[in-house]
């Protein structure tokens, strides 16, 4: 091999360096005694295990199964953190683990029917997301191009049905009121356990630098610290399990981190950096310090596509007064708080501490613990609805509507869990966007946004009618007043006469003869209305040219019971326009109309008239005679 390195090794007339011999590649799956599959799996987030396929019922499968997973979870596969290893390997002993329940099951990858694979898809012993998870991983790992020869052809085409993702059934995110008192309590609970640790930890300074200087009971326990941050060791109590576990936690608890602490913890950092649950479990230790401004980071984002599972982010830090209003400052006041911890185990990941090992059999420093470096299922532990029941000041839901004449129901401790706490915190940050989604989303497409946490989100749901009640509002008050503004110009607005049929009638309701003549036999008659003078127009003097929809702001404007089944036709047209275009076109154009008719126009005829007009067909809208059809939707 040559020894040039570096920059300036290679130029033209000076090949690369290259390995000396043939190179050969590890294989996929290895076999280290005789009878055994392993397959060996270094992830892009640095972690490793290896999975043993001889371990498998059915052993026609197994060569084939330890193929496809390496295929998988290799370099060119998709699934490149263990967690996704992880189900992968799940998907594969779930799916031969059944087909060795079955009466007649296929000894090989040869064998398998059709009807094998409708079985496992019909199952009842799982639920329908679990089914539907587990049918996609297989499907993914059967679809290589490498294993296309060895499955047959109608498996491959069962396989590759149409899978009907299940509804989420989820719960929605919490209202504002519930998401600030969340927020406080988080955030207050967290700056205690700083205090609690930074006093302890400023203890055992000053009994390092100068112990004399200290009381007795102070120097007693710098000294008892000082053992526990040496050695990791956290003592144990004479007693029963129920005695010693309190009393070591309490203990623990002044130098390190323990199972308590975890929600608040992450809770806060998930609404302060508006991540989900999966991605602060993951939070490295590695970043980098940009100017002590700011912190940046690379986090794990699962579920966002083939090999996106990762992101570089800057998180600022703030002040070090805002440190738990940052989501820098938080970021790096979590890797403060489990420095010592990471120490005795090495972890990798920020979030690590002690917890008692007597379930585990595990003593010593052995029980400074990073979960989910090993899963992300460890999780569950956290409790968090239990944090939130039994704090000091608990914390309680919204209470629901007292039904009318019924005593109010008790206050109800405020259930948490992490798909809540992230549709809440992209409610809020949809609602500051002002309700655009590409804008909002932060972590998620705006699709995945939408359908995974917005729309199941009561609150969101009640903000957005809000917002579009207030918009039409909005609309309604412009178009009112451009109306108004036209009617000042042209003469006063229309003329309604909703009383008057005959010649004799419309005379005597103000009309010269000759008009009320012309107007009972529907000469004057326009598309929806009646022009009184169309040679001279109220606003410019001349022969009038404008477009009919034009008419309801004028002062030659006529209307009689005769004109209302056509303008309640154009009202019906228009409202169906309204759902084929966008509002802010339909106001534009339509709104002004729309207004005169129901607010100057129909408001004159009784509701009766009205609902017994409607009863009968009503006539073409002729909207032709306004616009192009094929020009305008």
């Amino acid at each position: 091999m040559s020894r040039r390195q570096g920059r300036g090794s290679t130029r033209t007339g000076r090949p690369a360096s290259v390995p000396a011999g043939p190179y050969e590649a590890p294989p996929l799956v290895r076999e280290d005694v005789p009878g055994t599959l392993l397959v060996d799996f270094r992830g892009e987030d640095n972690r490793t295990r290896t999975y043993d396929f001889s371990t498998l019922p059915l052993p026609g499968w197994q060569p084939f199964l330890a193929r496809s997973f390496a295929l998988r979870t290799g370099y060119s596969g998709d699934a490149r953190t263990l967690e996704s290893s992880r189900h992968a390997w799940n998907a594969a002993q779930n799916w031969v683990r059944f087909l060795d329940t079955l009466a007649s099951p296929p000894a090989t990858p040869q064998d398998l029917t059709r009807e094998h694979v409708d079985a496992y898809n019909d199952r009842k012993d799982a639920t329908a997301r679990t089914t539907y998870s587990l049918m996609l991983e297989l499907r993914t790992q059967f679809a290589d191009p490498h294993l296309k020869a060895e499955l047959p052809p109608e498996a491959h085409d069962a396989f590759n049905r149409r899978l009907r993702k299940p509804e989420a059934s989820s719960a929605g995110g919490y209202s504002s009121g519930e998401l600030e008192r969340l927020t406080a309590a988080a955030r207050a609970d967290t700056a205690q356990i700083a205090r609690r640790l930074r006093g302890n930890e400023d203890l055992l300074r000053r009994f390092r630098e100068a112990p004399d200087q200290l009381s007795e009971e102070d120097r007693s326990r710098g000294e008892m610290l000082a053992a526990m941050a040496a050695d990791g060791v956290v003592p144990d109590f004479p007693g029963s399990m129920h005695v010693r576990l309190p009393r070591r936690i309490a203990l623990a608890s002044q130098l390190f981190l323990t199972w308590r602490d975890l929600a608040p913890l992450v809770i806060l950092l998930m609404i302060v950096t508006e991540r989900n649950g999966e991605t602060i479990k993951e939070l490295p230790v590695r970043h980098r310090l940009l100017e002590n401004r700011a912190v940046e980071l690379t986090l794990v984002k699962r579920r966002r596509g083939t090999k996106r599972w990762f992101e570089t982010v800057t998180w600022e830090i703030g002040p070090k007064n805002r440190e738990l209003h940052t989501p820098g400052g938080l970021y790096l006041l979590l890797l403060e708080l489990t420095a010592r911890s990471r120490a005795f185990c090495d972890a990798s990941t920020a979030i690590a501490f002690w917890r008692n090992g007597h379930r585990k059999d595990v003593v010593g420093k052995d029980e400074h613990w990073a979960p989910f470096e090993e899963n992300l299922g460890h999780g569950t532990t956290m409790k968090m609805s239990s944090w939130a029941a039994e704090r000091t000041k608990p914390l309680l839901a919204d209470p629901p509507p007292a039904k009318k004449g019924a005593k109010p129901p008790p206050p109800q401790p405020l259930r948490i869990t992490f798909n809540q706490v992230k549709t809440s915190i992209d409610a809020r940050r949809t609602r500051q966007m002002g309700g655009h989604l590409p804008s909002s989303a932060k972590s998620n497409t705006a699709q995945v946004l939408f359908a995974n946490y917005l729309k199941a989100d009561e609150p969101t749901r009640e903000w957005a009618a809000e917002v579009v009640s207030e918009a039409l509002v909005d609309a309604e008050q412009a178009a009112a007043e451009a109306h108004a503004r036209a009617v000042e110009r042209r003469g006063g607005g229309p003329k309604v006469m909703p009383s008057a049929a005959t010649a004799q009638q419309l005379e005597e309701g103000g009309l010269p003869a000759d008009t009320a003549r012309k107007l009972a036999d529907g000469r004057l008659d326009t598309a929806w209305t009646a022009c009184e003078d169309h040679d001279h127009n109220p606003e410019t003097g001349a022969p009038c040219g404008d477009s009919f929809l034009d008419c309801f702001h004028c002062g030659n404007c006529l209307v009689t019971r005769t004109h209302l089944p056509r303008l309640l036709s154009l009202l019906d047209s228009l409202g169906t326009l309204r759902h084929r275009m966008s509002e802010d076109d339909w106001w534009k154009r339509y709104g002004s109309a729309w207004v005169a008719i129901r607010r100057d126009i129909l408001t004159k005829f009784s509701p009766a008239e009205v609902a017994r007009e409607r009863a009968k067909p009503l006539p073409d809208a002729m909207l032709d005679l306004v616009e192009a059809p094929w020009e305008h939707p």
